[in-house]
């Protein structure tokens, strides 16, 4: 008649920045937390600040009792903020317990070593194991570390078990996934210690770094093929493992260490390029590598060079000109070992740098020595890709008849190595071409909705927010402007997610498009210059041309006909010098815009302007204003006219300084506006340009004397 009835950890937020101090109250934890802390501080004063804190330390000790009324107990010395910081070092914090509780219960320390004593020397021993694990672990992993460590695994399954039912272990795992074995972070903490204490911390910690090398090492040539999504979860469900091993790569050891740590490190980052770059990890992946290719001339040149191949990869998504310098050097030492696979690599990367820096034939030159030496290596997935980049050069420059048949055969290969990536890729291009050139057509339509559906299985946010963008456009171009709102919506939402300027400008572009289209012309014009400030960081020009446009479009509506005509002109310019002229699809559209202003300037007016607007520097045709001689009725006299703020400043560099004047710094304006710090930093600078500013202080005075804060 018995039953098992498991009592799991107090219920814990999923996240620490709720919205209202009496959500986070309603859990479980956060609740005790209070509660303890208020009868041993009263006076505690409870503010957004202090919630967050205190979620985030419940979160830190699993939601387990004992833990929190110890740490609760620490408020008569320590705020919640401090607190937090000094959860690195907990069994040292979770002291002073009720006196009238039992010894073992008035430290954390005691409780668990308590617990500890209770097992027998088996169980001792695989649970300072299983310490080494971080975010839990399979049987598998679990046998390899303890087979090399111990020699043997023994009666592993029951030693498991006995762990499971004592509540030092917990199983999880969906039906379909291999079972996990996971343990409580405190728990697994006074593990470490006790695994420490041993002489077997060393061989644990080898093991365990081994044993994730090889999975990455296995995954690596799977992401061409059919299993490529279940790889890229299985590593992202390890991402704590590999991280653990990469921080034990980095450690400072004994000189005979040495390099077998740095080749193990550079091996695992050269191993995990594709998983970093395809699930976004492209910051953490290159501040690894970046340590780890320091002082590495020990290592094989092999490896080495394999690791700057991957460094060079990750840099290239948002630093083009770093990421060429690093491929120049890693070309140079490739061609010195005769590493042709390499020399090839190098080439397609060097193509994509090259189109980021918008030189189109350099892109076209390099990308086709990559295909040929592909072709001469067999290398079927590379040609693929050499193809698509080839295709990719053309698209931009609208040369669509020469770009169909090479998306077309690289389409065929990623089918037949069943790399649905490739094939996400090549349908997202193909999309694009037929909706540029020919507009809204069922195989148009097709080819975005294998493309997406794609994304979605793979997981790949970059993928999925560029082809819902596209999706928004289409329904666009349908005059379908509901689903377009919210599908440009959601890919926007992710571009700023995992950080991509490019597509994030591209998005704000079509916000813009949509919002204009539904009489919201303000927001519109904001949008436009939202877009710009990133287009100017990423050095795009056909980007920057494309927000010139959008600018100029409801500035003539606003019957700002002389700025709007320079604008266009300075966006023609910056297209002819990329030779990326404006889509076929989008050029009625345009010239419709320039009609009637052409017609109420006058030919010789305009074209003046326009010449103008092709000849002044990108400050001076954003910042000067027309001197309009036609009539002043507007041509839309519904539309209000647009705010203007004192020195030049627009309207989300006045949104960025009114934050300063809160206090808030780069990191909390760039979570507050969903942006990066790197844009915000950016519209810093124009504002101390602008206000003559040297500093946030003086800046926040001039918002003072402005009426601005």
């Amino acid at each position: 008649g018995e039953h098992e009835f498991t009592v799991p950890p107090l219920a814990l937020p999923k996240r620490t920045h709720l919205p209202a101090i009496e959500v986070l109250s309603q859990y479980a934890s956060v609740a005790l937390f209070l509660e303890r802390a208020l009868a041993i501080k009263p006076d505690l004063v409870i503010t957004r600040a202090n919630i967050q804190a205190i979620a985030t330390i419940c979160v830190r000790l699993d939601g387990l009792p004992l833990a929190i009324e110890l740490a609760a107990a620490r408020v008569k010395l320590l705020p919640p903020a401090a607190l937090l910081q000094q959860l690195t070092h907990r069994f040292e914090l979770l002291t002073g317990g009720a006196r009238n509780a039992p010894e073992r219960q008035q430290t954390m320390r005691n409780t668990v070593a308590w617990s500890y004593n209770l097992l027998d020397e088996a169980e001792q021993r695989l649970f300072r194991l299983l310490s080494v694990f971080v975010g839990g672990s399979t049987l598998e992993a679990i046998a390899a570390v303890s087979s090399t460590v111990t020699g043997g695994t023994g009666s592993l399954l029951d030693a498991l078990a006995s762990l499971i039912d004592k509540s030092w272990l917990q199983q999880s795992g969906q039906e379909e996934e291999e079972a996990r074995f996971v343990m409580l972070e405190t728990i697994r903490e006074y593990g470490l210690e006790m695994l420490a204490s041993t002489e077997e911390i060393g061989v644990a910690r080898q093991a365990h770094a081994t044993y994730y090398l090889a999975l990455a090492e296995a995954a690596e040539p799977e992401y061409a093929g059919s299993r490529q999504a279940a790889w890229l979860e299985r590593l992202e469900r390890e991402h704590d493992n590999l991280r653990a091993v990469m921080l034990w790569t980095l450690e400072r050891v004994r000189a005979e260490e040495v390099t077998f740590r740095k080749e193990l490190g550079l091996r695992l980052g050269g191993a995990l390029r594709r998983f970093w770059i395809v699930q976004g990890h492209w910051s953490e992946g290159q501040l690894f590598l970046e340590r780890a290719l320091t002082d590495s001339e020990e290592v094989e040149a092999s490896v080495r060079a394999n690791a700057l191949i991957a460094l060079a990869n990750l840099v290239g998504q948002d630093d083009y000109e770093r990421a060429e310098a690093m491929c120049q050097k890693c070309l140079l030492l490739c061609r010195e070992l005769g590493y042709q696979p390499g020399i090839a690599y190098i080439l397609y990367l060097l193509a994509w740098a090259a189109r980021d820096r918008e030189d189109y034939a350099a892109e076209r030159s390099f990308a086709g020595e990559a295909l040929a030496l592909f072709r001469q290596l067999g290398d079927q997935e590379s040609i693929a890709w050499s193809l698509f980049a080839l295709a990719s050069a053309d698209i931009i420059q609208r040369e669509y008849s020469s770009a169909y048949p090479l998306i077309a055969e690289s389409q065929a290969l990623f089918r037949e190595q069943n790399n649905r990536s490739g094939v996400a890729w090549s349908l997202y291009q193909l999309a694009r071409a037929y909706l540029e050139s020919e507009g809204y057509s069922a195989t148009m339509q097709a080819a975005l909705e294998e493309s997406l559906a794609l994304w979605k299985e793979l997981g790949d946010p970059r993928g999925t927010a560029l082809t819902l963008c596209l999706s928004g456009q289409a329904a666009l171009i349908q005059g379908n402007t509901e689903l377009a709102r919210s599908q440009i919506e959601e890919g926007l939402h992710i571009c700023r997610e995992i950080k991509d300027q490019q597509g994030t400008a591209l998005a704000l572009i079509l916000s813009g498009q949509v919002h204009a289209l539904q009489g919201e012309e303000i927001t519109a014009y904001h949008l436009y210059e939202e877009s710009l400030a990133l287009a100017r960081e990423t050095k795009q020009r056909w980007i920057i041309a494309a927000c010139l446009e959008g600018l100029a479009m409801m500035l003539a509506r606003w019957s700002e006909l002389v700025r709007a005509t320079r604008l266009w002109g300075k966006a023609e310019a910056l297209r002819d010098a990329v030779h990326v002229p404006i889509p076929p699809i989008e050029y009625l559209d345009y010239e419709s815009s320039l009609a009637p202003v052409r017609e109420r300037l006058g030919e010789k007016a305009f074209a003046a302007a326009w010449a103008e607007g092709q000849t002044m520097t990108l400050e001076r045709v954003l910042s000067a204003r027309g001197e309009e001689t036609i009539s002043s009725t507007p041509m839309r006299a519904e539309t209000p006219p647009l705010p203007t703020y004192p020195a030049g400043l627009t309207a989300r560099e006045v949104q960025v300084l009114r934050l300063v004047v809160q206090g808030l710094t780069n990191t909390e304006i760039a979570e507050t506006l969903g942006l990066s710090e790197k844009t915000i930093a950016h519209h810093l600078t124009h504002i101390f340009n602008k206000t003559t500013t040297e500093n946030r202080a003086a800046a926040v005075a001039f918002a003072f004397r402005h009426g601005l804060a």
